[in-house]
């Protein structure tokens, strides 16, 4: 099969296109060849920093398409049945073998590729909104990066729990689509100080929970809170440092959760919770937003692209 590969870590320019054996199929596993791969934040830096779990290695969380092979020991999947599939690598190729519980059922008729953006990040901003968020209607939420495929998820989920939602982006034009999605207010944070205006918004108070998925902005985040507020802190895209006295959090009786999808992603709750979010995307009660697509050769150019913090919501690799 071919994949995007490489050997070594650092920037996109490292990807090579080339050919390399095809996945054995686990007795609790299944092989799919793979449509769309939707192109997640960690797989960016995965491969500028986390480790080759094979060489070449093949980088990549999430991607969606036909199953042509079945473990022995699988039950409730068949040959040809369209599914979107997660795995700590593997993504970035014409086929790829997962476990069987990786895998999500993609109804009948639904757009493939946009149910191969579902599951990570609806399923992390569900587990930040609710599971650790505690998140309960009437109360005021804070999205860092809205427009990010996590920031998308997390919007709906929470307007739809009868949330008033506040999204940050870099530009007007994103706070803009935001709207669409549910977001109440938006703060455009490369003209505005945030934890001012998240102030002016909430009379004063601040924000209920923050859902931070950028890392480096956790101090505003923190500062942001009002009283008993929470921050789920989910993962690091502005991969800059984290240094922060959290002992600040003390006088408000605030708290701070670090949120990982990894951890839970094997249960049964958290299993059933993402095959809810791929069928509600399907029958239109969710929304995705695919910023473009590249072919899997131009894997490098799509990194590239992605690390701009151009895009609005997902990337796509069609192999």
């Amino acid at each position: 099969m071919k994949a995007a590969v490489y050997t070594e870590n650092g920037p996109p320019e490292v990807f090579r296109y080339e050919d390399v054996p095809d996945p054995v199929c686990d007795p609790q596993g299944i092989v799919i060849r793979v449509e769309a791969v939707s192109i997640e934040g960690g797989d960016t830096l995965s491969r500028a920093g986390g480790a080759l779990v094979t060489r070449p290695h093949v980088v990549g969380y999430q991607a969606a398409g036909e199953i042509l092979e079945i473990g022995a020991q699988v039950k409730g999947l068949g040959l040809g049945d369209k599914v979107v599939t997660v795995h700590p690598f593997g993504s970035h190729a014409e086929l790829r073998a997962v476990p069987a519980r990786n895998a999500w059922r993609i109804p009948a008729g639904a757009d493939l590729r946009e149910a191969a953006t579902v599951p990570i990040p609806f399923g992390t901003a569900d587990e930040c909104l609710f599971e650790f968020g505690r998140l309960s209607a009437g109360e005021t939420v804070l999205i860092q990066a809205g427009a990010s495929g996590v920031g998308i998820a997390a919007i709906q989920l929470a307007k739809r729990a009868g949330a008033t939602v506040i999204a940050t982006a870099s530009s007007e034009a994103k706070l803009e689509r935001l709207a669409a999605f549910g977001m109440d207010h938006g703060i455009d944070y490369r003209a505005k100080e945030l934890v001012a205006e998240v102030k002016r918004l909430t009379g004063g108070r601040g924000v209920n929970l923050v859902v931070d998925p950028v890392g480096s902005t956790i101090a505003q985040s923190l500062a942001a809170l009002a009283y008993r507020g929470r921050v789920s802190l989910v993962g690091r895209a502005g991969r800059g440092e984290m240094k922060h006295d959290v002992s600040v959090l003390m006088a408000g009786n605030q708290s701070l959760t670090g949120v990982f999808l990894g951890a839970e992603i094997v249960t049964d709750r958290v299993h059933d919770m993402i095959q809810r979010h791929v069928d509600d995307v399907a029958k239109g009660a969710l929304r995705v937003a695919i910023d473009s697509t590249f072919p899997l050769r131009e894997a490098a150019a799509a990194h590239r692209y992605i690390e701009s913090r151009a895009a609005f919501g997902r990337v796509l690799l069609i192999p």
